[in-house]
């Protein structure tokens, strides 16, 4: 078995897109998969959606990505985990390269992440420096990690410690337990963060980040590149 797990926060616009293309992975790879949406106190119809999509839905409060991705990992019964953020689109290649990864003895990995639309020039350049970056420290982005059942359990899932950055803590901790794999193959994300907010507002985010350290993501207070009211974007 393997499981798809999503957590979710007012996804209702794009997560009909992302478990359509989730449907056509799982078409191609004819073997037992489920899919798990977990909704995350939204008020705009996210778990209405992802129910109408087909997925398996469950409901939290948590407004904590680490914790609300370790409860989905508790409630899914594969053997494989696959996290998927509601903003995320998967292709059969990432996925059959992921497993063939699984098979081949990793304990858990990430991928090469596109932005979605029409970019501008330094969305580009962002883009194409975060996929040398990713793969060179050996650290999946949070839009899309995968990892055996055994390497979660063993690690102790996502620690909560975190309210942003548990991507990272996780890559960290399967690394050490085994072998971690960024491939090149590529998921596609949206790049709605660098596009609601300006860029004074995203130095001022990381100014604070270099100066605060991890102890900055510990907390929701400051953290509404993640936490703050969805917008449009621009």
């Amino acid at each position: 078995m393997i499981s798809f797990i999503i957590p979710a926060h007012n996804e209702a616009r794009l997560i009909g897109a992302t478990l359509a293309a989730l449907d056509c992975v799982i078409e191609q790879l004819g073997q037992p998969c489920e899919v798990i949406v977990v909704d995350d106190a939204s008020t705009d119809g996210t778990g209405e959606r992802a129910l109408e999509a087909g997925a398996r839905l469950l409901r939290v409060g948590h407004r904590h990505i680490a914790a609300t991705r370790n409860a989905d990992a508790a409630a899914a019964k594969g053997e494989r985990l696959f996290f998927v953020d509601a903003d995320t689109l998967l292709e059969p290649p990432v996925v059959l390269a992921a497993l063939a990864a699984l098979d081949a003895g990793a304990a858990g990995g990430g991928a090469a992440v596109r932005l979605g639309g029409r970019l501008k020039r330094h969305e580009r350049w962002l883009q194409d420096l975060s996929i040398l970056l990713f793969r060179m420290v050996r650290i999946a982005p949070g839009c899309f990690v995968f990892c055996t059942r055994a390497a979660y359990e063993a690690t102790g899932g996502f620690d909560e410690g975190y309210f942003a950055g548990e991507d990272v803590a996780m890559s960290r901790a399967l690394a050490r337990h085994g072998r971690f794999v960024v491939l090149r193959e590529h998921v596609t994300t949206s790049a709605r963060k660098l596009r609601t907010f300006s860029w004074w507002e995203q130095l001022r985010f990381f100014s604070r980040f270099l100066l605060g350290g991890r102890g900055l993501l510990r907390s929701r207070r400051n953290l509404e590149f993640w936490y703050g009211e969805r917008r449009d974007e621009n």
